[in-house]
């Protein structure tokens, strides 16, 4: 199962159509289509009610519905996982202040 893929059928499930997925994915209809029905044979399981002809709306079975909720986790940690990384390339300012107390040694060695 490919990040790319989850992100596409999160993307049908917002839109509740193909067609309007795949615009907005930049992607043709039939290609989007093609790597949904994949989708669907990886896990074995129907994801989508696809809407008669006159009616193109799209929704979930009780499957989808549940791979709609992980993709979402998914998809957020990975965003999260990039982000943190990307952070750890950046530089960290600030101010360090140290504080110090006086004694009578440094007092002592200060004078040479």
């Amino acid at each position: 199962m490919e990040i790319r893929v989850l992100q596409y059928f999160l993307a049908v499930c917002q839109e509740e159509s193909i067609s309007a997925a795949a615009k907005s994915l930049h992607l043709s209809q039939p290609t989007l289509s093609t790597q949904l029905k994949e989708l669907e044979y990886e896990i074995g399981k129907p994801l989508f009610i696809r809407g008669s002809k006159g009616n193109r709306k799209i929704t979930l079975t009780d499957e989808g519905l549940l791979l709609k909720a992980r993709a979402q986790e998914i998809i957020s940690l990975v965003n999260k996982t990039s982000a943190e990384l990307s952070m750890s390339n950046q530089y960290i300012e600030g101010n360090i202040n140290i504080g110090t107390g006086e004694s009578v040694f440094i007092l002592y060695c200060g004078s040479y």
